[in-house]
């Protein structure tokens, strides 16, 4: 159980407060409500260049990292589809140094345009050095649009084409950050030994002042039922072939989430997994495979994934995988237990640190409520054998399937 309170400030800006005397560090964690899912289809990737322009400088800080450095801690961020979260870790007594950096960078970015070059260069790079010239780095580039037809999921978080971020001009990146960097569509989460009245205060002190703005009210076009099977083969130069078989499914905040996620644990979590006793262990067909949930806010994707061995054909790979997903009409209540007991392990363990707490509970409250983070583990043990048998049955068939053949050349 993690203890928080919430309030939100005058701007908007909603500050959730956990006391954490166990240890000896703080963290600050800031999620922005902004995703790849906030771009238009011609200026894809500005989410993800957001993320490397927040550390080029601001009013008062011409460089971010330094300050961190200097107070003990450490600092990082990632975007996704859904949101970008920038987190830092220090010693407590230095908490304000985060909260001034965060807050000094959201009231006042440096937009200028040697920054915004620098940063177009290093995505352009990044693009170039993941996606494209890597060995399977193009899959998702390939899978989403894939899976995704209408909503703005069918791209990925680095964007369509490296094109659309040498397009960026400064003016389209201050339109981007006025729209939503803003406090009234941000999460600020603060954990350590600190009272919760101790956090409002250093949040209404350092963040108050900043005016909020209109409320983010975008319109996404949203999928229409899949009916049909689609299916997607490409060859390329990587060492060996690698399959993906995708479906899609409901949004973060529902039931049928927790259900799947249940069932792609029964697949594969761990060596005593299904998929990996019988496609690796006993039939050595795959040299690794995965079952996952994306969960997105608006829809995500059920995925089973593997990379076949060397010397196995691909059709008698993903007969396989097929045939594994057919046998999940018939699960043993040990076999259940066992994955939820392991989940649980795995939440209780993740909550001793307290940069997880922090993130965990922006994150939740960006899905509907911070509340969440405490009934995860009840909800996931709730689940029945007659709820998996029935969502399998719904979702996992080859009409609602996408696939992804991904040929080694030298097969």
């Amino acid at each position: 159980m993690i203890d928080f309170q919430k309030k939100i400030l005058a701007n908007g800006l909603t500050v959730i407060a956990h006391t954490d005397n166990s240890t000896p560090m703080a963290a600050v964690n800031l999620l922005y409500k902004v995703g790849s899912r906030n771009e238009e289809p011609e200026r894809t990737g500005f989410a993800h260049l957001f993320e490397h322009l927040m550390f080029s400088g601001s009013a008062n800080v011409p460089d971010f990292d330094t300050p961190i450095q200097i107070a003990g801690g450490e600092n990082n961020a990632f975007t996704n589809n859904d949101y970008t979260n920038y987190y830092i870790a220090l010693p407590k007594e230095n908490i304000e140094t985060a909260l001034w950096l965060e807050s000094d960078r959201m009231a006042a970015l440096n937009f200028a345009e040697q920054p915004l070059n620098v940063q177009k260069r290093v995505v352009i790079e990044e693009f170039s050095q993941r996606y494209l010239n890597q060995p399977y780095g193009d899959l998702w580039l390939l899978l989403r649009p894939l899976c995704y037809q209408r909503h703005p999921y069918r791209w990925a978080t680095i964007g369509i084409s490296p094109e659309h971020i040498e397009r960026a001009t400064l003016e389209d990146v201050r339109a981007f950050f006025r729209k939503y960097y803003l406090p009234n569509n941000a999460i600020l989460s603060i954990a350590g030994d600190f009272s919760c009245d101790e956090i409002f205060e250093l949040a209404e002190k350092w963040f108050g002042y900043i005016p909020g703005g209109e409320a983010v009210n975008d319109i996404l076009p949203q999928e229409l039922p899949q009916c049909e099977q689609r299916i997607l083969e490409v060859e390329r130069d990587v060492p060996v072939s690698v399959i993906y078989i995708t479906f899609p499914m409901a949004e973060r905040a529902s039931r049928e989430f927790v259900v799947c996620d249940v069932i792609s644990d029964l697949l594969s979590n761990g060596t005593s997994s299904r998929l990996y006793q019988r496609l690796i262990k006993d039939n050595t067909l795959f040299s690794s495979v995965n079952a996952y949930v994306t969960g997105e806010l608006d829809g995500g994707l059920f995925v089973v994934t593997g990379r076949v061995q060397q010397g196995v054909s691909i059709e008698l790979a993903e007969e396989a995988l097929w045939l594994e997903l057919e046998r999940l009409n018939d699960i043993e209540d040990v076999e259940l237990e066992k994955v939820k007991n392991k989940f649980e392990a795995n939440n209780i363990f993740s909550e001793i640190n307290v940069l997880n707490k922090a993130m965990n509970l922006a994150f939740f409250e960006m899905v509907g409520d911070a509340a969440l983070i405490n009934g995860e583990v009840e909800e996931h043990k709730s689940v029945t054998k007659e709820e998996i048998y029935s969502v399998c049955k719904r979702l996992l068939s080859p009409q609602r399937s996408n696939v992804l053949r991904y040929k080694s050349l030298s097969e």
